[in-house]
């Protein structure tokens, strides 16, 4: 959530009452990580379409666009009450932050990023050349 139009000083309070949810304090515990764990799997199973090759595809693919967003954001429910750097709505700087936070080691960090900044390239090039949406690489 982000405030984008209306009475800013609304959007705030908003954003104020909706942290705690977003980043309970004292961070997540190990049943609610087993059910976002065992939410984002079958969410993946029942998303690639039939018949696509999960090894090209750029979203829902291994080390595709929402195993990035979705380790970022776990980081966030986990550490984001505590390192205010995290909470954000933009995926790579909720990674860069989590990288200058100490919760993500350079080569993680960098992998990560070098990932979702691929994926979406692969993504925006095939919308260019095809002139429609495409989630998997030529």
């Amino acid at each position: 959530a982000e405030p984008v139009a209306g009475d800013a000083d609304l959007g705030e309070r908003f954003i104020g009452l909706i942290d705690p949810l977003r980043y309970p304090h004292e961070g997540l515990g190990e049943d609610a990580l087993r059910e976002i764990r065992r939410l984002k799997a079958r969410m993946e199973a029942e998303r690639l379409p039939r018949g696509a090759d999960p090894t090209t595809h750029t979203k829902l693919g291994r080390g595709g666009l929402t195993d990035v967003e979705w380790t970022v954001q776990l980081i966030q429910m986990r550490h984001g009450w505590a390192e205010p750097g995290l909470r954000t709505t933009r995926t790579r700087e909720a990674l860069a932050a989590a990288h200058a936070a100490g919760l993500l080691d350079t080569d993680d960090a960098e992998i990560l990023d070098e990932a979702w900044l691929l994926a979406t390239r692969v993504r925006n090039a095939t919308m260019l050349v095809r002139a429609r949406a495409g989630d998997t690489f030529p």
